[in-house]
């Protein structure tokens, strides 16, 4: 019987309706790949994903990173439940928006004075037209990915429906690459408002790449902004900065600041903050308070349970014990790992037959097959627990030899059970 039938029969009825079928491209047939994948989950509990097909998994996309805690927590579901009875957004403000921004002013480095959106793209957003507003000037430099809206998005290859001059305004750098950020700078003179970036993702900064970024960001009156999307929450309880020990002049957090639940903030000094007086940044639901009940006791357990901490010791056993098995079976040509203990990867490596995206097709294939949910990273929870990290590297030990035998053999249409994936644009 086909694993996936009931998965597939709503996704035939959910594409009448919904574009690709999906809310979310990373949760599309996009990204996973028709055939051999599931696209409904019917609940999910700690670090465990029921579909709609009855099959269990242990989840390490965990909500693209949004779950870091685990899937129904009780003491966050307890926060949102007293918060609900209570009123989950009102006519007037609430003094649970002034708790949480307080909150985030403790722990988060630059942080002054917060405002919250809903989304990652809110903030980021927001925090390039305070740049913009501050400096008076109208260039953005990138360097990782920041959201749908079209001062990013403009960069990629998804830039249709985009004006041709807003594609004009925004600049790519490569990490690691001080020297492509300079060159943006030379040719660009006084015309940059900020610089915007994941401050690690795939690699870790080398050569003092980010006290680089940041010497000549300000060298040329610009603004720094990280985006700590993922990294916050996951790295240090004040993020990658706090990690890194390298303050912005504002950054934005969201996913894992709540668990999951919708909300996101874009933090930063007064100085640069205070332009939110001037600059419009307003929407119905920016102090929604079950979300910010939620993100306050996830902040809390973070600090109460360790863990940042906990998050390295699981992290790291994922790292070691996933590079000892590409070491010990010789699958350096195939395979490699990398990334931070709480957000890890493994990437795959083309050659001349195939490309790492039809790699990652039967890689992705053969995990949900063993009941592990990944699109190639570990996005760890603190409900992850030791058998869970057994199993994924016992299912690993089984897989990325196999994998690398029918790329070896030239054989990966044989075993491919459906179409390769295509990607949407490159950003790490």
């Amino acid at each position: 019987m086909h694993k996936f039938l009931n998965s597939e029969k709503l996704l035939e009825s959910a594409r009448l309706s919904i574009p690709l079928g999906s809310q979310t491209f990373s949760k599309s047939i996009t990204q996973l790949p028709f055939g051999v994948s599931p696209y409904f989950a019917k609940s999910a509990k700690g670090s465990k994903l029921i579909d709609v097909d009855d099959n269990q998994y242990i989840d390490f996309i965990s909500a693209l990173a949004a779950v870091n805690i685990g899937y129904l927590d009780e003491d966050i579901t307890k926060a949102v439940i007293e918060q609900v009875q209570k009123g989950s957004i009102f006519s007037l403000s609430s003094e649970l928006e002034i708790a949480l921004a307080q909150k985030l002013n403790e722990i988060i480095p630059c942080s002054e004075m917060v405002r919250f959106g809903k989304n990652g793209s809110d903030v980021t957003s927001a925090a390039i037209r305070i740049a913009r507003a501050y400096t008076k000037k109208d260039l953005v430099v990138v360097c990782g990915y920041h959201g749908w809206q079209d001062w990013y998005i403009s960069s990629t290859t998804r830039n249709k429906g985009i004006p041709k001059d807003i594609c004009k305004l925004t600049k790519k750098f490569n990490y690691n690459d001080i020297d492509s950020l300079k060159k943006i700078f030379k040719e660009n003179k006084d015309n940059i408002a900020c610089v915007i970036l994941e401050p690690m993702n795939i690699k870790y900064p080398e050569n003092n790449f980010l006290e680089k970024v940041k010497e000549i960001t300000h060298q040329n009156n610009a603004l720094l902004i990280f985006d700590e999307m993922i990294t916050g929450f996951r790295f240090g309880l004040g993020g990658a900065s706090e990690y890194f020990e390298i303050t912005p002049d504002l950054a934005t957090f969201g996913k894992a600041m709540a668990n999951g639940y919708p909300i996101s903030a874009i933090c930063g000094k007064k100085e640069y903050m205070r332009m939110f007086e001037e600059v419009f940044f307003s929407f119905t639901f920016g102090g929604e308070l079950t979300s910010i009940a939620a993100s306050l006791a996830t902040i809390e357990k973070i600090q109460k349970f360790n863990i940042i901490e906990d998050f390295v010791k699981k992290g790291n056993k994922i790292i070691n014990g996933l590079q000892d098995i590409i070491d010990c079976n010789g699958l350096r040509s195939y395979f490699a790992i990398s990334g931070h203990p709480s957000w890890s990867f493994l990437t795959f490596k083309p050659n001349d037959i195939y490309s790492d995206y039809d790699i990652k097709t039967l890689f992705l294939q053969e995990a949900f097959q063993n009941g592990i949910m990944t699109l190639g990273t570990h996005n760890l929870m603190f409900a992850h627990n030791d058998q869970d990290i057994d199993n994924l590297l016992k299912i690993y030990q089984k897989l990325l030899p196999k994998i690398a035998d029918i790329i070896k053999n030239k054989e990966l249409d044989k075993y491919l059970k459906c179409q390769p994936l295509v990607p949407l644009f490159k950003v790490r």
